[in-house]
């Protein structure tokens, strides 16, 4: 359920924005709108975005100590991440701009609000993908492939919620992707820590984005958008717990894979107890709960590049 302070937003916000955000607060006014279209406001969606490329570059250091953590290529992943996370919501609010006319969380956004135009949202979409093009150029031409080939996991995303009861499944396949590109950005090519990572990313993000796609559960009924939320009903923090449990699964396996030992999985354990607080405190009825879950995974790709930097020094 969403909060019902965040469905009267002050004139120009947006609803599931936090209050005071810096965009409100510094952006010029001509930006705002852009901004709040790219999600700038609300930049969790950047970090998840970003983790699995930092958990990919950490595996492939523990796999080759004297490699080292390539901080270059955080650095050039994290603005990727800003730019290709901003392009995806772009894209998605021009898909979704009849549907997000009709749900209170969603129907203050620039498009369905009249702030921005389809055609401009349109020419931003573009300038991000391109500027975010010139920094997956800067890696080695297996990564820059793989890359591209993630577009087509973007392009296909915002339409799922009306033909599949997944859509959270594809968004996996898509924000998970950073686990191959930070790992093949060091290696040249794709190995079995890598893919590891990725299943148990995928999994990760369709428990996060279940939590999240609670918030709307009731007005998706209404205009029948689909969704894991949906789909679990009243068994969604126990089918959640599941996808959590074996994210972390993999991941260990992953590590270990790469070479990781009793560090990294003493570390990692970090990361499993946020997954597990957020299962066993979620409840629905209470006013941004949800949502509080949600942005704590934040914290679980912090401790988990934290956990493999750690096995990498030690």
């Amino acid at each position: 359920m969403s909060n019902p302070e965040q469905n009267h937003p002050t004139p120009g916000t947006v609803a599931d924005a936090q209050s005071g955000n810096w965009v409100d607060r510094y952006a010029p006014d001509w930006l705002k709108p852009y901004a709040r279209l790219a999600r700038w406001d609300r930049p969790i969606g950047i970090w998840l975005l970003f983790w699995p490329c930092t958990w990919g570059l950490g595996l492939a250091a523990v796999a080759n100590p004297l490699l080292g953590f390539d901080w270059i290529a955080a650095i050039l992943m994290f603005f990727g991440a800003l730019l290709m996370r901003g392009a995806g919501c772009t894209f998605n609010d021009i898909v979704d701009r009849d549907i997000d006319m009709k749900v209170a969380r969603t129907r203050s956004r620039p498009i369905p609000s009249g702030q921005v135009t389809s055609r401009d949202a349109l020419a931003f979409l573009v300038a991000q993908a391109l500027l975010g093009s010139v920094i997956l150029f800067q890696f080695n031409r297996f990564t820059v492939w793989a890359g591209v080939a993630s577009l087509v996991l973007v392009a296909i995303y915002p339409f799922m919620k009306r033909v599949t009861w997944w859509p959270q499944a594809f968004l996996g396949l898509a924000f998970s992707y950073g686990a191959l590109v930070g790992w093949s950005s060091q290696t040249g090519g794709i190995a079995m820590p890598a893919l590891l990572a990725y299943l148990g990313t995928i999994l990760w993000v369709i428990g996060y984005d279940t939590i999240y796609a609670l918030q709307d559960i009731e007005d998706d009924a209404l205009i029948g958008v689909k969704s894991t939320a949906r789909l679990f009903g009243d068994h969604a923090r126990v089918i959640v717990s599941g996808f959590y449990a074996g994210a972390y699964v993999l991941w260990l396996a992953a590590g270990t894979v790469a070479g990781g030992g009793i560090i990294f999985a003493l570390f990692s354990l970090v990361a499993a107890g946020i997954l597990a607080w957020q299962v066993w405190t979620l409840d629905v009825d209470k006013p941004g709960n949800a949502l509080l879950r949600f942005k704590a995974n934040h914290y679980v790709g912090i401790a988990l590049v934290l956990a493999l930097l750690a096995e990498w020094v030690w």
